[in-house]
């Protein structure tokens, strides 16, 4: 059974916090090849399509398109704020290495 991303609380918290929603846009979470390890993430506010999936939480949407979906079957969308910055994550159980930086992965 393919499970679709999660998205945790404080994700879509933060999308309210810069007023994703107020402007029409969504967090899209992408899937390109490239990056040193193979495959990098696409993380940008965007405008939700037809064909994506759509996760909601507070007001706030999170897409995801078609093509990415399978790379990020299970994974989940977090926010973390730390020393070196604040920065959307991905914590993917299908990642078999990752770069330092978190952005690109192999599987």
């Amino acid at each position: 059974m393919n499970l679709p991303p999660r998205v945790t609380e404080r994700a879509f918290e933060r999308l309210a916090e810069i007023g994703a929603a107020d402007n029409g846009k969504a967090l899209r979470i992408a899937v390109e090849g490239g990056g040193c390890s193979g495959f990098q993430y696409e993380i940008a506010l965007d405008e939700p399509k037809d064909d994506d999936l759509v996760l909601e939480g507070k007001g706030q949407k999170v897409v995801v398109d078609e093509i990415s979906l399978p790379f990020l079957e299970n994974a989940t969308i977090d926010f973390t704020q730390e020393l070196i910055g604040a920065r959307f994550v991905i914590n993917n159980p299908n990642a078999t290495s990752s770069c330092g930086c978190g952005t690109s992965f192999s599987m």
